[in-house]
This record gives structure tokens, C-alpha cells and sequence, in this order.
């Protein structure tokens, strides 16, 4: 059986992980006034391998709910990779990135180079809580960008994304919510901008739409980001694991996630917590 916790190490590795990047940076540029270029790129061998691969967090994972309904697909999964976006920092370990598929969704190709992100089926899509709790983040200022579903764009792409994470946390995840749901914390990212109804403080119930997909953050397309921390902050949080409750597919009794790039089905009208929220496009706002 896992540890239904993380162990101090890991916690620890995940703590200092975004600033023993900067370290490495600072003592690189340190070395033009004179400090010993061995230990700049040491320190960044060092800090690469935290930042990337060291302190995967392995305990008991959360039961959530699904944060959407009807068709999508993964673009990254835990099931598949870990961590599933590559890196461990922000939190990330475990993420979900997550696309409407309904047959209309645009292939990835040469031309056009981007499209406004209306061309997608995810775009606008209701986004629910995925489970009971409190409010403790809302983020709502990033622009919903055109997409990056090109091989050129997709190419440039590590640039662009090492430049918007100069602009902390936000950056990379763009517009999200986070949800306190006691002993963890749920991020909710990409959101389209000026969508999200709750705010700091407020109590949500599990399958209450509380905002709409986006394509804002360092994102190709619009999607879902959906992840687990120990910590409020993603710039301090390990990434937790978590699956979705039994019946989340509507053909399985058991727990468990999406693979990458095959699709699935998540019920309309699917509550597990009967809570009655329905399947629809309005977000009511609060």
C-alpha cells in the first residue's frame, strides 16, 4: 500500500525546487563578475535535475470528480508519464491537460500557423469543481491567446513558454482557480478569461460549474488543466496523485484517468455527489 502521504523529502525537494533554479541562474550570471563558472553550472546540473525528474511524490491518491462533461481526450496523463508534463515544479507532477473531442477538434499541421481559439469544441466549455471546498486562488487577468497547434509554432514553443514563466506561476497555467478541499489543493488552469464565477473564500459543492475552458497560459490549444497539490502555492507545491471516482466514464466501476490520446466519455448530467448540477453551457455567476 502507498503512504497516504508524501515524505518529507519530497515535500522538501518540492519547496526549494523553483528557487534553487533561480540560484542557478543568479551564480551564472555571478560568473561574468568573477565567481568560478563551476559552480554556476553545477548548481544548474543540480537544479535541472530537481526542477525535471527528482521528487516524485508516490502516496495514496485523492478520489475526485471529473471538472467536465461529454467528449474530451488527455494530451497528458499521469497514466502514461510521470511527471506528466515533464517537469515537477508547479506542482505538476500528476497534471491532466485535457481537450474537447467531438469530431470538429482542428489537427495539429503547417498551416495555418494559429487559429483564434474559437475553432475549438473546448473552448468555452463548462468547467466544474471536482470536489467539495473552499476558494483560495482565483486568477483572471491572462488573455485567451490564438493557438499553437502548428509544427512551427510548436517548435518555438519552449521558448515562448521559458518567457512566460518569467511571469511566475500564472504564466504557465494561465487563468485558474484553486481549491482547498482539506488536506489538498486542486488546481483548475487555462481558463477562459473573465468566465470564473467563485471567488476567495467561497464554499463549492462537487459538479457546480464554476468557470469555462480557456486558452489562456502555456497551452497549444484550448484545455482543461486539472492537477493536485500539498501546497495552496504552486510555486512551493509537490504535485500529488489522485484518480477520478468509479463510474467516471460511464462504463467502468472503478477508480482511474484517462490515457493520452484516447478519447473518452464523461456522462451528461454525471453527479456523483447528487448534487443535480446539469449539463449545460450556462456558468452562472455568484
Amino acid at each position: 500500500m502507498p503512504d497516504p502521504a508524501p515524505s518529507r523529502f519530497q515535500v522538501a525537494l518540492a519547496r526549494v525546487r523553483v528557487p534553487l533554479m533561480w540560484a542557478a541562474a543568479a551564480a551564472l550570471l555571478a560568473g561574468y563578475a568573477g565567481l568560478p563558472w563551476w559552480i554556476g553550472w553545477t548548481l544548474l546540473a543540480v537544479a535541472l535535475a530537481v526542477y525535471l525528474r527528482l521528487g516524485t511524490v508516490r502516496c495514496a491518491p485523492r478520489l475526485l470528480r471529473p471538472p467536465v462533461r461529454g467528449r474530451w481526450m488527455a494530451l497528458t496523463s499521469p497514466v502514461d508519464a510521470v511527471p506528466s508534463q515533464g517537469t515537477h515544479a508547479y506542482g505538476q507532477t500528476h497534471a491532466l491537460g485535457l481537450v474537447a473531442e467531438d469530431g470538429t477538434r482542428p489537427d495539429i499541421g503547417w498551416r495555418p500557423l494559429s487559429r483564434p481559439p474559437e475553432d475549438f469544441p473546448a473552448f468555452g466549455r463548462p468547467v466544474r469543481a471536482p470536489a467539495d471546498g473552499i476558494v483560495v486562488t482565483v486568477h483572471d487577468r491572462r488573455r485567451d491567446h490564438r493557438s499553437r497547434n502548428s509544427w512551427p509554432w510548436l517548435f518555438g514553443a519552449v521558448v515562448e513558454n521559458t518567457l512566460r514563466e518569467l511571469r511566475g506561476p500564472a504564466g504557465l497555467l494561465g487563468n485558474h482557480v484553486i481549491v482547498d478541499i482539506g488536506g489538498a489543493y486542486v488546481l483548475l488552469g487555462h481558463l477562459q478569461r473573465g468566465s470564473i464565477t467563485v471567488r476567495p473564500g467561497e464554499r463549492v459543492e462537487a459538479g457546480r460549474p464554476i468557470a469555462r475552458c480557456g486558452n489562456s497560459g502555456a497551452c497549444t490549444e484550448p484545455q482543461v488543466r486539472m492537477q493536485l497539490m500539498d501546497h495552496r502555492r504552486p510555486l512551493l507545491a509537490a504535485g500529488l496523485p489522485f484518480l477520478w471516482e468509479p463510474g467516471w466514464n460511464g462504463t467502468t466501476d472503478d477508480a482511474g484517468l484517462p490515457e493520452t490520446w484516447r478519447p473518452f466519455d464523461v456522462p451528461a448530467g454525471h453527479d456523483c455527489s447528487g448534487t443535480g448540477y446539469p449539463e449545460s453551457d450556462q456558468v452562472r455567476r455568484t
